[in-house]
């Protein structure tokens, strides 16, 4: 009598399985109708003051639920199945290696790894059926009001920064890759002052905490610190666009607005910089004041950040560690302290408080790259990635984040309004969304009757005291755009 091959065995088992798969899926599609009147027969005998088309839907949305369930409930099975024959072969392979009988603990070790791999697998994809479930459902808690105020048009490429001044008058500031960097009244939309100091790309602009100051970075590895002089024109009123809505329209490369001719030929151009600090070997992707304004820190795509004595340009310290390019700097608004965001998938913080010694700590929570990671106030940090994710940080305790938000693109230069503790999250995908500090989405910043921006948001700012615009937004369309944020339910509870 022949003896069936080992292949051949092996081959009727998964012929089998797969059978026996295909015909439960069916008996599943062919009692899902069933079900489902069933369900509609039982809901009808009760009393309920639901609408008829509401409770259609929840019928609807349960029996997808059902049905995912039951998807997931039959590749357990089949998992199961492969543990077992996994251990089986395991335990022949154990009687024959080297002519020599393995122990009981071997086997042991051996099965226990394959089945931990296998049920990670499995847990992965329990977790990520229902993750997507789940989200489904998830609602802000409150309905916010999001009113586009004002577009400030002018820029010939896209804009990587923005800031506001933090001394009267209250001014915005963008950085361009078209090698300046523009001063605009919040109120009129007018471009007030031009820095074409830079021969490289212009990627940070910070305003001075108590000065007429600018402090740029740029491709051209350095960083400017130049003065500009302002008086504010008399404010006109503005048309307020209320955008509530969350409509969404696609827009193409042609809708983006023509920055040529908006930037009129009288405005005041500043042409050399006060200070130029130049100690970078590469492009300088971001600068910052630390508190009191009389150093500055830079961050470069040389691996390095470095500290600056303002008044005398000199480098004070080199701080260095990362293991890839840096790709944003912060400082706190009242302590000294730094914190650094890198390609190497951390941010570190380093503390200049002592004079004598300056101490560094390393963050590691994200899986690609920390586009961005500010100070709020307190003790808190909150760092963006590349990842799709933003964690909000306790300085006390580096172990693991306090709050995760998981997102749908990929984060870039994020900002916390420290009053409401609002974070503003800028987008690969276009999207702006509020979050607050505990990880509740607030609101999503609207897109839509050809209004908002049309390309990637780079950067957030806010401005907490203005009275026109406390959020503003910047972009790969070459605009920035002034936002009115009002959330009731979150003012109510403060």
């Amino acid at each position: 009598m022949p003896i069936e091959s080992g292949s051949c065995a092996s081959a009727r088992q998964a012929k089998q399985k797969r059978k026996s798969h295909s015909l439960s899926i069916r008996r599943t599609n062919s009692s899902e109708q069933e079900r489902a009147g069933l369900q509609r027969d039982m809901l009808e005998g009760q009393d309920s003051k639901l609408p008829s088309s509401i409770r259609n839907t929840l019928l609807e949305l349960f029996g997808q639920i059902e049905r995912e369930f039951e998807n997931l409930y039959i590749e357990n099975l089949e998992l199961r199945r492969e543990i077992d024959t996994l251990n089986e072969r395991l335990a022949a392979e154990g009687q024959t290696v080297d002519g020599a009988e393995l122990s009981k603990g071997q086997l042991k070790a051996k099965a226990s790894h394959s089945t931990s791999q296998l049920s990670q697998k499995l847990k992965t994809t329990y977790k990520a059926s229902t993750s997507k479930i789940v989200s489904s459902f998830k609602t802000t808690t409150s309905r916010a009001i999001c009113q586009l105020v004002k577009e400030y048009i002018g820029h010939r490429d896209g804009i990587w920064d923005v800031s506001v001044a933090k001394t009267q008058p209250v001014v915005l500031g963008t950085a361009s890759a078209d090698h300046t960097a523009l001063l605009w009244s919040i109120e009129t939309g007018k471009c007030l002052v031009k820095y074409v100091g830079h021969v490289g790309s212009v990627n940070s602009i910070k305003f001075h905490p108590t000065e007429q100051v600018a402090l740029t970075a740029s491709g051209d590895q350095t960083a400017h610190i130049w003065r500009y002089l302002i008086q504010l024109p008399t404010p006109q009123p503005t048309a307020d666009c209320n955008m509530s809505g969350e409509d969404e329209v696609e827009f193409s490369d042609k809708d983006e607005p023509d920055g040529d001719g908006d930037v009129s030929s009288d405005c005041p151009t500043v042409r050399a910089p006060l200070t130029s600090l130049k100690s970078h070997q590469g492009v300088v992707i971001a600068a910052d004041w630390l508190v009191g304004g009389k150093q500055a820190v830079t961050a470069s795509w040389d691996r390095t950040a470095n500290l600056y004595d303002v008044e005398t340009s000199e480098l004070v310290h080199s701080l260095t560690g990362h293991d890839q390019e840096l790709t944003h700097c912060c400082t706190h608004p009242t302590q000294r302290l730094v914190v650094t965001s890198s390609r190497d998938t951390t941010f570190r913080l380093w503390d200049f408080r002592d004079p004598s010694i300056h101490s560094v700590n390393v963050f590691q929570g994200h899986t690609d790259t920390v586009t961005s990671a500010v100070f709020t106030v307190g003790d808190n940090v909150v760092s963006g990635s590349d990842d799709r994710t933003v964690k909000v940080w306790d300085l006390k305790n580096m172990r693991s984040p306090i709050a995760t938000i998981r997102t749908d693109s990929a984060v870039n230069r994020i900002n916390v309004c420290v009053g409401q503790r609002i974070i503003a999250l800028p987008h690969d995908n276009r999207q702006v969304r509020l979050f607050d500090m505990s990880g509740v989405r607030l609101a999503r910043l609207p897109r839509s009757n050809r209004q908002g921006h049309r390309r990637m948001v780079c950067c957030s700012a806010w401005s907490e005291d203005h009275p026109v615009c406390n959020l503003f937004t910047c972009g790969f369309d070459r605009q920035a755009i002034g936002w009115n944020i009002n959330i009731p339910a979150l003012l109510q509870e403060k």
